[in-house]
């Protein structure tokens, strides 16, 4: 049987005035009907950036500077009569107006209007990479309920969080319970999303949650997406095998450390940057890297590969 041949696609996440630009394949083509990100193949002898600046000129009349361009993600699909390799970049600075050169439609859309099902499947963590943000906060110990609000409260007005997990494995299930009902009160005032943390029934019980992140423990116990596609499921991921195991179960990121030692394990040491990059370039999912890390770890951490960076001590007040 003659292998399936890897089709290198260079994809163009393009914003401007928040939005971001979509177009819709030809009927014609392979998923034709359907929305996608510009660009297209990588030709012999070119690289990426190269590749995408070009699609993009000849599809839509942008001009795009190739040091505009940041990494956003990169995504395997096997379509079982193609494989393709979507090598997807991120840019701010595309000049000129947008036109289907092609006469393909074009639009500029918010990044909360994409939906799965207009898009290509390989498509599916792209548009979860767009809607991620960079920060990706986790809670500090509930010590106290009232002191616990007060600081999730105070942390919640921070720049930049949109996104929180409401970690507290201390507790017992009778307590998280409490606590998350009130906690999911103060971040709906407060205009951001929790997580909650453990079992996938937390998202019948609290409908109200962004979503469920599972520790290792309960996601390698289950075989198939426990919750709806309505709610983010995120899974605490370790090596390749746990993240291999994760995208089995549909979810849409993943936390992968400790990159570096950290107080709450100590002897424990990390996995290094170098490692953290060979991993996330065999995810198909975004991946925030998680264990010793602070803001200053942002740059480094997008530089190989990750969504961002998760953490506690970056947004938890009196940490």
């Amino acid at each position: 049987m003659t292998a399936v041949r890897e089709i290198h696609v260079a994809v163009g996440a393009i914003f401007r005035n928040g939005k971001v630009l979509i177009a819709r394949r030809p009927d014609h083509v392979h998923q034709g009907g359907l929305l996608e990100f510009p660009g297209g193949k990588v030709e012999a002898g070119e690289s990426v950036q190269q590749a995408l600046v070009r699609e993009i000129r000849e599809e839509t009349g942008l001009r795009i500077a190739p040091g505009s361009l940041e990494p956003l993600i990169e995504v395997r699909h096997d379509y079982g009569d193609k494989q393709v390799f979507l090598d997807v970049w991120l840019t701010s600075s595309a000049e000129g107006n947008a036109e289907g050169c092609e006469g393909q439609e074009i639009r500029w859309l918010d990044v909360r209007e994409l939906a799965d099902a207009d898009f290509p499947a390989a498509n599916r963590p792209i548009i979860r990479a767009l809607q991620l943000p960079r920060h990706y906060a986790i809670t500090g110990a509930a010590d106290n309920e009232d002191t616990f609000l007060k600081r999730l409260q105070e942390s919640g007005g921070k720049s930049g969080t949109e996104l929180c997990l409401l970690r507290a494995p201390e507790l017992s299930e009778d307590a998280y319970a409490l606590l998350a009902d009130r906690a999911l009160e103060l971040c709906q005032a407060g205009g951001f999303m929790l997580m909650l943390h453990g079992s996938p029934s937390l998202v019948e019980q609290f409908p109200r949650a962004g979503g469920v992140h599972l520790p290792w423990r309960v996601a390698r116990q289950l075989s198939a997406r426990p919750v709806p596609e309505s709610y983010l499921l995120a899974v605490s991921c370790h090596d390749e095998k746990e993240i291999a195991h994760a995208i089995r179960l549909g979810a849409d990121f993943v936390t992968l450390g400790p990159v570096k030692p950290t107080p709450s394990h100590p002897g424990v040491p990390g996995i290094g940057w170098r490692r953290f990059r060979e991993l996330v370039a065999a995810a198909t999912v975004p991946v925030y890297a998680l264990g010793g890390l602070s803001l200053a770890d942002m740059a480094e951490a997008r530089g190989a590969g990750a969504q961002g960076v998760a953490g506690i001590s970056f947004w938890w007040s009196g940490v």
